[in-house]
C-alpha cells in the first residue's frame, strides 16, 4: 500500500510538472520563458531570389567608444544632438527614418530591419563590407556586420558579402598590410574560414557568393587569380556591371547597379546580361545625395526622382521583364544618397509594400505597422524583463509565420 501511494504522488507531480505547475511555483507571476520556434519562410509566388544591398556603417554618441555620431550621420557638418521643432535630430540625409537615426550594431535596430525584409519578402542581404584591417571604422563595420549575421539565421534570411576592394589601399598607406594583394588574401580568407560555411550563407552555382563593389584597385585578372589562390574554392565572383573584364575568368558575372536612368538598366538587360553566367538586376527608389550640403565632398552630379514610387515601379518592371534569377534592392539604408527602401517619414512603407507585391508575398494582410510597434516597445519597455520576454515571444512568433499570435501579444503589452 505504501508503494502505491509512493507512486500514486509521484504520478501527481509529473501531472504538474508536465502542465507548467509545481508544489512550488503553481499560481507564481513568475514570468514564462519564450517559446524558442524555428524560422518560417513566407509564401511567395515570384521565383526570383530578392536580396537588398545593407549599409552596416552608422553609428551614435550612445554606441562609439568617444561619445560621437558616426560619419555617416553627420558627414562633415551635421550635428544628430541638434533636435528641431519636429523632433527629428539633424543627420546628413534629406530623409529621415521612421526609426531615427541609429546604430548598426543594435539589436533592436536589427531585429527590426530583418523583419520588415523577411515580411515584404525579401530572401537575404548582401552586406557592404570593409575588410578585417583597424583602419578608419573598418573594425566598426566588421563588428556591426557580424551582430546583423548573428540575427540572420533566427529570422530566416540568408546573405552575402559586397566587398569594397578600395579597403587594401587604405590598409597599405596605414602600415597594416604589405601590399594590396596581401591585404585582400587576408580580407578573403577571413570570409571564407568565418562566413563563406555558414548554412545560411548564399550560394550561388553550389560556391559561395561574392560581390566586389568595383574593382576599384585591384584591376586586372592576375591580381585576383593570385587572391582567390589562397583560397580552398573560388567563390561565385560578380563585379559591378561592365567591370567583370579587370578580374577575367575569375569573374563568374556582373551584378546591375543605379546610375543617371534606366537607360543603364536597359544596356544591362539587353546587351550584358545574355554574355554573362550569373546576372543580377537591380531595382532602386530614386537617387539623391547629401554630399555637397553635408560637406562631404562633390555632389555625385545626377539625381533620380522618387517620382512618388514610380521610379521603383519602373525599375522593378524592367527586372521582371528581363526575367531576372536574381535581384538586388538598391539600397535598404544608404541614407546619404536617398536609396532608401528602409521605412522613412517621407515615404512610409511604401517602397517595401511594392516589394511586397512584386514578390508575389501571398498573404494581403500587411504586419509592417506591429514590426513597428514592436520595436518601439522595446525601447519603451527597456529594463521591464517581463515585458522584454514577452516581445520575445512576438519575435518568434514573427520569424515563425505566426504574425497574428505576435499581433495580440503585442496588442496586451501595456
Amino acid at each position: 500500500m505504501k508503494r502505491y501511494i509512493t507512486f500514486l504522488f509521484f504520478g501527481i507531480m509529473n501531472i504538474l510538472v508536465a502542465s507548467g505547475c509545481s508544489s512550488d511555483d503553481k499560481g507564481s507571476d513568475k514570468p514564462t520563458e519564450p517559446e524558442t520556434l524555428a524560422p518560417v519562410a513566407i509564401e511567395k509566388t515570384n521565383s526570383t531570389k530578392i536580396y537588398v544591398h545593407y549599409m552596416p556603417w552608422f553609428e551614435t554618441n550612445e554606441s562609439s567608444p568617444d561619445k560621437k555620431w558616426g560619419y555617416h550621420w553627420t558627414m562633415a557638418n551635421k550635428n544628430p544632438n541638434n533636435i528641431g521643432a519636429n523632433n527629428r535630430r539633424e543627420i546628413a540625409s534629406y530623409y529621415y527614418p521612421m526609426i531615427g537615426p541609429y546604430h548598426s550594431g543594435d539589436k533592436n535596430v536589427i531585429e527590426n530591419h530583418l523583419l520588415l525584409m523577411k515580411y515584404s519578402g525579401i530572401d537575404g542581404l548582401l552586406i557592404d563590407w570593409y575588410g578585417t584591417y583597424d583602419v578608419n571604422d573598418y573594425r566598426m563595420v566588421k563588428e556591426n556586420t557580424e551582430q546583423l549575421i548573428a540575427m540572420l539565421d533566427k529570422v530566416g534570411l540568408e546573405y552575402a558579402i559586397v566587398y569594397e576592394d578600395r579597403v587594401t589601399k587604405n590598409a597599405v598607406d596605414a602600415g597594416k598590410a604589405i601590399s594590396v594583394t596581401s591585404a585582400a588574401k587576408t580580407d578573403l580568407g577571413y570570409l571564407q574560414t568565418n562566413y563563406f560555411g555558414d548554412s545560411n550563407y548564399i550560394k550561388i552555382n553550389g560556391k559561395p557568393l561574392l560581390l566586389n563593389f568595383g574593382p576599384i584597385v585591384l584591376q586586372t585578372p592576375a591580381e585576383w587569380t593570385n587572391i582567390f589562390g589562397a583560397l580552398t574554392a573560388k567563390p561565385t565572383f560578380l563585379t559591378l556591371w561592365d567591370q567583370s573584364v579587370e578580374a577575367g575568368e575569375n569573374a563568374a558575372g556582373e551584378y546591375a547597379w543605379v546610375y543617371k536612368n534606366s537607360t543603364y538598366l536597359t544596356n544591362f538587360y539587353t546587351n550584358t546580361k545574355p554574355k554573362l553566367s550569373v546576372a543580377m538586376g537591380s531595382a532602386y527608389p530614386g537617387f539623391k545625395d547629401f554630399y555637397a550640403e553635408g560637406g562631404g565632398g562633390a555632389a555625385i552630379g545626377w539625381t533620380i526622382e522618387h517620382n512618388n514610387g514610380a521610379t521603383l515601379e519602373e525599375t522593378l518592371s524592367m527586372a521582371k521583364n528581363a526575367n531576372v534569377n536574381y535581384l538586388q534592392l538598391i539600397t535598404w539604408n544608404d541614407f546619404g544618397e536617398g536609396t532608401m527602401f528602409e521605412p522613412t517619414v517621407e515615404f512610409g512603407y511604401a517602397y517595401i509594400e511594392k516589394v511586397k507585391a512584386f514578390a508575389g508575398v501571398k498573404s494581403t494582410e500587411s504586419f509592417f505597422t506591429e514590426i513597428s510597434k514592436l520595436y518601439n516597445l522595446r525601447i519603451e519597455k527597456k529594463g521591464n524583463a517581463d515585458a522584454q520576454k514577452k516581445l520575445d515571444q512576438a519575435f518568434n512568433y514573427f520569424v515563425s509565420m505566426q504574425p497574428a499570435k505576435a499581433k495580440q501579444l503585442l496588442s496586451e503589452i501595456k
